[in-house]
């Protein structure tokens, strides 16, 4: 089984506390967020847990923690953008996420973590030219730390349009012009160059539009070969990314980023962060008297070898 922290929330830059205490206590609970009272328990223990996914735009609060994760194979995916707070207000600077990401590439290795360029936003502050320096620059930074970088352009949902209607959808000449340029500077500096998000177009270019996040990464991650019970994806039709059992919430993100799918509202997110206890079984709130809790009975994705033919 693959567990994943980062499709509904950042779980290591906000809740890592909550984290390793699920984590000791070798379960955790999870809410449908379509049906509230319809409860998934998770056991998190090695013995079923093949690979711990993470997703987020801060790792350090998590570091401190990673021995007691050691014997937990993870797969890191960090973003690192060059906004600002007009579009990222709480999200750390630049270098120091590339600091924290060199510290977890040596401490589980360069095959164990990712680089995630995305959403690009293209406006009168953020240019084409822009991002392609910065992306050189983060690149530059990144090179011999991670063999791997998605990027992805925004994706104007209808609820962001109504959210945040001053941002815009990139026009695709200006999607081909960054895609050449990012294929470009990744071959210079040894990283494979992904898309995540819709142009599977940009193919006709070059750009590999197969996924992000595929089983491969947490096989290399983990060194062993994985056979899920069924192939399971994103969006179908949209996105060829392999799903995990996701541990997340909506609307819990204090990084309030103007382009946040994942939020509805600040309010939402502060009454939810306010009602997050570390104690908890739940990411957010507690037990409730009409809770209907099923376990999952998973079980490991190994193989009795791995990647390296070692039984």
């Amino acid at each position: 089984m693959i567990i994943n922290t980062g499709q509904r929330t950042d779980i290591p830059a906000f809740y890592s506390k909550w984290f390793i205490n699920r984590i000791r206590e070798h379960y955790v609970l999870v809410r449908n967020p379509y049906y509230p009272s319809m409860v998934t328990k998770y056991i998190l223990d090695p013995s079923v847990v093949d690979v711990i996914g993470f997703c987020t735009k801060n790792p350090h609060p998590m570091l401190k923690y990673l021995d007691e994760l050691k014997d937990y194979k993870q797969f890191w995916y960090v973003t690192i953008t060059p906004y600002s707070i007009d579009l990222e207000p709480n999200v750390p600077k630049v270098n120091d996420v590339i600091s924290d990401f060199k510290y977890l590439s040596n401490k589980l290795g360069p095959n164990a973590v990712g680089w995630r360029y995305t959403p690009i936003i293209i406006n009168e502050k953020y240019s084409a030219e822009r991002h392609i320096k910065a992306f050189e620059y983060i690149a530059s930074e990144l090179e011999g730390y991670t063999k791997l970088v998605a990027f992805g352009f925004l994706d104007m949902y209808d609820k962001l349009k109504k959210r945040a209607p001053e941002l815009v959808d990139t026009t695709d000449l200006n999607k081909i012009i960054i895609a050449d340029k990012f294929m470009e500077i990744a071959k210079r500096y040894h990283l494979e160059l992904r898309l995540c998000s819709k142009e599977k177009w940009l193919s006709e270019y070059g750009i590999d539009v197969n996924g992000c996040m595929r089983l491969i990464d947490y096989e290399n991650a983990s060194g062993y070969h994985l056979v899920p019970n069924k192939k399971m994806e994103a969006r179908k039709g949209y996105c060829s990314c392999m799903l995990a059992r996701d541990i997340g919430a909506y609307n819990s993100c204090p990084h309030f980023c103007r382009y946040c799918y994942a939020n509805a509202s600040k309010d939402k997110i502060l009454q939810n962060y306010n009602n997050h206890d570390d104690n908890s079984p739940f990411l957010i709130g507690n037990s409730l008297p009409n809770d209907i809790i099923k376990e999952v009975k998973e079980k490991s994705w190994r193989r009795e070898c791995d990647l390296f033919g070692e039984y």
